[in-house]
């Protein structure tokens, strides 16, 4: 059963509450002591190790009636930070798929959408290695993991963190969404044979790039 995201230790911690404010928008030092209730050094100090981290950037400068004061906002990589609530909602669309669509359809519906997204991807032309690496860039920027192996005729691309497993579990028609999607970007016949009962391992079997 899918949960409700929830904070994560981060975000109770004090550098995550001062990404919380920055997230509404920028301030300076002054402004987050006195929103936390701590000194303008203890500010200071935990606004220097979010730099450090990328997660802070200052970003010009408030006037004031004393004297200019820098203003602080986040990096877009602070974003990254906050519970994103893509996983649960695409479970449960699938879940009200499932109620109102036979699975031959939701079939379709899978395959269709796996070649809309590979559209963005263009398929590669050349010898077949370069091909399939590109594949595996493709599923590492879309938020997985995984590696190639040569099998007897074949070749196997391995995954070792699935980019939707939060919809796998339960859903194992979401594994041909990402097959079909392989099977465009490397121009060959792609065959899926995950364990649809877990997030992962994934295993897709490419034929025809001999």
């Amino acid at each position: 059963m899918q949960q409700p995201p929830g904070e994560t230790p981060f975000l109770s911690s004090t550098r995550g509450k001062l990404v919380r404010l920055l997230r509404r928008s920028s301030h300076t030092v002054e402004e987050l002591a006195e929103q936390l209730g701590l000194t303008d050094n203890a500010i200071r100090a935990q606004l220097m190790v979010l730099e450090r981290d990328g997660l802070v950037q200052q970003q010009g400068q408030r006037r004031s009636r004393s004297k200019p004061a820098t203003l602080y906002a986040l990096t877009p990589a602070a974003e990254e930070r906050f519970p994103k609530a893509y996983g649960l909602v695409l479970h449960q669309l699938l879940e009200a798929l499932v109620g109102h669509l036979t699975t031959e359809e939701i079939d379709r519906l899978m395959r269709t959408t796996g070649r809309r997204l590979a559209a963005l991807w263009p398929a590669s032309q050349g010898e077949p290695v370069p091909r399939l690496e590109r594949a595996l860039a493709l599923l590492d920027a879309l938020g997985g993991l995984a590696e190639l192996e040569r099998g007897e005729h074949t070749y196997i691309i391995r995954g070792y963190r699935c980019p939707l497993a939060a919809a796998v579990p339960g859903h194992p028609e979401v594994c041909r969404l990402l097959a079909t999607m392989l099977s465009e970007v490397v121009g060959a016949s792609v065959q899926e044979q995950c364990d649809g009962r877990k997030a992962a391992p994934c295993c897709f079997i490419i034929h025809g790039m001999e």
